[in-house]
């Protein structure tokens, strides 16, 4: 699906970005969000191409080491989605329906794993529908 193996990375690690900014929006990263990502990169977006990193590890797993780092370090919510927007424009090509489809999956997954979705994670979701539908 995605065919070069430096802009699979980098997706991986933008998508990281955006998941994070899913789970912080609201100024709380709850267990059960990573849980689900989690659950979801192993799932779903393992299966995605045969993209491998530096380390013979399937690239998605950036995801996973990217939103880590993002929550290491404390980034800003909306810093992170602004990252992921940026990136989205510049490539849109990486992005075909499926991806968009498993995007907006695992977002919504995200954001209704602890206590259903909250006004701040509506309000993300909404701009990231937004975002793929302007294209």
């Amino acid at each position: 699906m995605l065919n070069s193996q430096k802009f699979g990375i980098e997706l991986y690690e933008n998508l990281g970005k955006l998941f994070y900014a899913m789970a912080s929006t609201d100024g709380n990263v709850h267990t059960k969000e990573i849980d689900k990502l989690k659950s979801y990169i192993r799932t779903f977006w393992l299966d995605i191409d045969a993209i491998e990193d530096e380390y013979g590890s399937d690239a998605a797993f950036r995801i996973e080491a990217t939103f880590d780092w993002c929550l290491e370090y404390e980034k800003d919510a909306d810093e992170s989605f602004k990252q992921f927007q940026e990136f989205y424009k510049e490539h849109l090509k990486l992005f075909g329906s499926a991806i968009k489809n498993l995007v907006l999956d695992t977002a919504h997954a995200m954001a209704n794993s602890y206590a259903g979705k909250n006004k701040s994670e509506l309000i993300l979701l909404s701009k990231i529908e937004l975002l793929f539908k302007d294209e």
